[in-house]
C-alpha cells in the first residue's frame, strides 16, 4: 500500500497447561511461555507500530503475593523495550535458579501460566503509554481482577458509555478500550456478587466462597450479557485474576483470530502462520475461532469454544487478505496471487497486447505477491494467443514466424525502490515536498524513452497522495510513453469503522473523483439531495437504515471513476499519459470467497453501526467537518 494508513492490531495469548518445571525439563527453559510470546509478537510485528505490551498472571499464588505483571512501551523500539524490560529480572540469576521453575514462579515477575501480548496500531487518539494495551482493572477480590487487550473498533461507544453511566458508574475515560473493559468488568462483578450471595446463603465462609467462585464462574454468561449491544469488529482477550481467560470474536467474523491447543499449551494469535512457526504445527491443527464465539480456558485447563452471540453472515475483513496480514499464510498468499492474475486481461487490453514495448513492475513491496500472480496471468493469456496464432499459420509456418510468436513474453523489472532512509520530518516546509517526491528511487537504463509503457502493481490506492507526490513523479523521470498504475484492490469508496483508519470520506481519491464527476456533469445538486437523505437515514431504526451514497456512484461506470482518479493523481507538467486500473469487486469476491467483508469497496456494511457511520461521514463531508464519523 503506497498510501500510509493505520489498521488492525495484533494479539497473542498463551496458556501453559503444565508447571514451569515441565518446560525446563522438556525444552530446556523455565521461561518457555514468555519466549514463545515474544516469538508470536515478533511474527506479527506488521500489525502494530505504535506500541506493545505484555501481561502475565500466576495461578494459585497465596494472598499478599504479586501475581499480575505488566510491561508496556510506546517508544520507537517498543517490542525490544518490552522484552528487555521483562528479561532484566532474569539476567542476573544463576543457573540453579533459572532451572528451578517453582522458585522462579514464587520470586520473579512474568513467570505466570497465562500470558497476553498486544501490538498496537492506533487508529484514533494520542499515542501515549496510557493508550497501549493490555489494560488492568484491579480489585482486591481475585475473581474481579481483569486484564484485557483487543483488536477492535466499536461504532456505538457513546451508547455503551451512556449505559455504564446508567449502571451508576463514573468512567474515568471516554475511550472505546476503557468502555469495553468496564462493560465486561461490570458484568463480571455482577456475576461474582451473585455467586457470593448464593454461597453465603449456603453457609460457606468468605474464603471458601472465593474458591467456589473461581470454580463456578460462568465466563460465557458474563460475555453474553456484556456484549449484547456491541456493534463493530472485534477480537478481545481477557484474563481474570483467579485464572479463567477468554478470547472473543465478533458475530460477523470481521477481525481474525486463530488458536491451537494440546496437552501442554493453548495458543491464540491474530495470524495463523505465527502459531505455525512459533509452535511448529501443521496448518490443519490451527483452528479459526468462529464468529460470535469465545475460546474460554478455565483455571483448571478446560478448553471450550462457546457461542456468545448468534453468528451473522460472515464478513471477514478482505483487507486482511489484500494487505494487512503477512503473506506467508498459504491461503492469503494464493488469494493475493489470484487478485493479480485476474487483472491480466484488462491490462493486456489496455496495452493493446504490445508486450515488446511494455515493462511490468510493482510498488510497494507488499504488492509483490499480487505481481507474481499478474505475471502468471499474463503468461496464461499469452499462451492462448500463441496457440491461436500457431494454428492459424497452418502448414506454412516459418522459423521467423515462430520466433516472433514466442517473443511475446512479459518484460519484468524492478523499477521502483523505496528509500527507507529518507527522513522528511527534519526538513523545513519549503524543502519537505521535494524530499517526499524522492522517497522512492528508480532503476535507470531499462526504459526506452517515449516508447515503453510502464505497468506498476500496487495492492491498494486509498488517498492517492503518494502516487501524485512521489511515485508518478519519480517514474516520469524514466521518460516512458505511458504509465499504468494497477490496484489489486477495488476502489475504496466508503469509510471503515471496524478497525482501519479510513473514516473521513473526503480523504478517499475515489470519493474525490465522484464529486468531480458530479460537478462536471451538471449534477452538483445531488450532493445536497444526498446530504438530506443521509440525515433522514439517521432517524430510522437500525434494521431500516440504508446507504444513499451508493446511488451517487451508480450514476457513473467503474472506468469513469478510475479515469477521473488518474486525472487527480497526475501531477502537473508530467509528460507521460497516466492511466489507473482498479480491481473489480466481483473479482475480489472471486479471489477471496471466504473473506467477503468489502464494505469500504461496496458500501454494504455488516452491522447497523456501519450504515450509520457512512451516513454520518457523508454529512461531515458536506458540513466540512474533518473528524471520524464514530467514537
Amino acid at each position: 500500500m503506497s498510501d500510509i494508513i493505520k489498521h488492525e492490531c495484533g494479539l497473542a495469548f498463551i496458556r501453559l497447561l503444565k508447571p514451569l518445571q515441565f518446560y525446563y525439563d522438556k525444552y530446556g527453559t523455565s521461561l518457555y511461555g514468555i519466549k514463545k510470546l515474544e516469538l508470536l509478537m515478533q511474527k506479527q510485528r506488521n500489525r502494530g507500530q505504535d506500541g506493545a505490551g505484555v501481561a502475565t498472571i500466576k495461578l494459585g499464588m497465596p494472598p499478599g503475593s504479586r501475581y499480575i505483571s505488566r510491561k508496556r512501551s510506546h517508544s520507537a523500539t517498543y517490542l525490544e523495550d518490552v522484552f528487555s524490560g521483562v528479561y532484566q529480572y532474569f539476567t542476573a540469576l544463576d543457573d540453579e535458579k533459572l532451572k528451578d521453575g517453582a522458585w522462579l514462579k514464587e520470586n520473579q515477575p512474568f513467570t505466570g501460566e497465562i500470558l497476553l501480548g498486544h501490538l498496537r496500531y492506533g487508529t484514533h487518539g494520542s499515542n501515549s503509554i496510557e493508550s497501549v494495551h493490555p489494560f488492568l482493572r484491579l480489585n482486591n477480590w481475585i475473581t474481579r481482577n481483569l486484564v484485557m487487550a483487543g483488536n477492535f473498533n466499536l461504532t456505538n461507544v457513546h451508547d455503551l458509555f451512556d449505559e455504564l453511566i446508567s449502571f451508576g458508574q463514573h468512567p474515568k475515560e471516554h475511550s472505546d478500550t476503557v468502555t469495553v473493559m468496564e462493560k465486561i468488568g461490570h458484568f463480571l462483578d455482577d456475576e461474582v456478587q451473585k455467586l457470593f450471595s448464593w454461597f453465603k446463603a449456603e453457609g460457606y465462609s468468605n474464603q471458601e466462597i472465593t474458591a467456589l467462585i473461581s470454580e463456578n464462574l460462568d465466563v460465557r454468561r458474563v460475555l453474553q450479557r456484556a456484549t449484547r449491544k456491541f456493534d463493530g469488529g472485534y477480537v478481545m482477550a481477557g484474563l481474570i485474576g483467579h485464572g479463567d481467560s477468554f478470547i472473543l470474536r465478533d458475530p460477523s467474523g470481521i477481525r481474525p483470530a486463530f488458536y491451537y491447543h494440546d496437552d501442554e499449551v493453548v495458543v491464540m494469535a491474530s495470524e495463523r502462520p505465527a502459531i505455525q512457526t512459533g509452535f511448529n504445527v501443521p496448518i490443519r491443527e490451527v483452528h479459526e475461532l468462529q464468529p460470535g464465539h469465545a475460546l474460554i480456558v478455565k483455571k483448571n485447563g478446560e478448553v471450550k469454544e462457546e457461542m456468545i452471540q448468534e453468528p451473522l453472515e460472515r464478513k471477514a475483513c478482505s483487507f486482511e487478505r489484500i494487505y494487512f496480514s503477512r503473506g506467508n499464510d498459504r491461503d492469503i498468499y494464493l488469494e493475493r496471487k489470484r487478485l493479480g492474475e485476474l487483472l491480466a486481461p484488462k491490462i493486456l487490453e489496455e496495452i493493446n497486447y504490445d508486450m515488446e514495448n511494455t515493462i511490468f513492475s510493482f510498488i510497494p513491496n507488499t504488492a509483490e505477491i499480487a505481481f507474481y500472480g499478474l505475471v502468471e496471468g499474463l503468461h496464461k493469456e499469452l499462451d492462448v494467443i500463441k496457440k491461436k496464432r500457431i494454428l492459424e499459420l497452418g502448414d506454412n509456418i516459418s522459423q521467423e514466424e515462430i520466433d516472433s510468436i514466442f517473443r511475446m513474453q512479459p518484460r519484468v523489472e524492478k523499477l521502483a525502490v523505496k528509500d527507507a532512509k529518507m527522513r522528511t520530518f527534519i526538513a523545513d516546509d519549503m524543502h519537505r515536498g521535494n524530499l517526499v517526491s524522492h522517497v522512492y528511487d528508480v532503476t535507470y537504463g531499462l526504459v526506452n524513452n517515449q516508447k515503453d509503457t510502464l505497468v506498476l502493481v500496487d495492492d491498494s490506492i486509498v488517498r492517492g497522495t503518494t502516487l501524485r507526490d512521489s511515485i508518478i513523479k519519480i517514474l516520469s523521470t524514466l521518460k516512458p510513453k505511458k504509465l499504468i498504475i494497477v490496484s489489486s484492490a477495488p476502489q475504496i469508496r466508503y469509510p471503515d469503522c471496524y478497525g482501519i483508519d479510513m473514516s473521513i470520506m473526503n480523504k478517499f481519491v475515489a470519493f474525490k473523483a465522484l464529486v468531480e464527476l458530479l460537478k462536471e456533469t451538471g449534477r452538483e445538486n445531488l450532493i445536497e439531495e444526498t446530504y438530506n437523505k443521509c440525515k433522514a437515514e439517521l432517524n430510522k431504526p437500525d434494521k431500516e437504515i440504508t446507504n444513499p451514497v451508493k446511488e451517487l456512484y451508480d450514476l457513473f461506470d467503474y472506468e469513469q471513476v478510475s479515469n477521473k482518479i488518474a486525472e487527480i493523481v497526475t501531477p502537473e507538467n508530467i509528460a507521460p499519459e497516466v492511466k489507473v486500473i482498479y480491481q473489480t469487486v466481483d473479482n475480489l469476491r472471486s479471489a477471496c470467497p471466504n473473506n467477503n467483508g468489502d464494505w469500504y469497496f461496496s458500501g454494504d456494511y455488516p452491522t447497523p453501526g456501519g450504515m450509520r457511520v457512512v451516513n454520518k461521514a457523508y454529512i461531515n463531508f458536506v458540513e466540512n467537518i474533518d473528524v471520524r464519523a464514530y467514537s
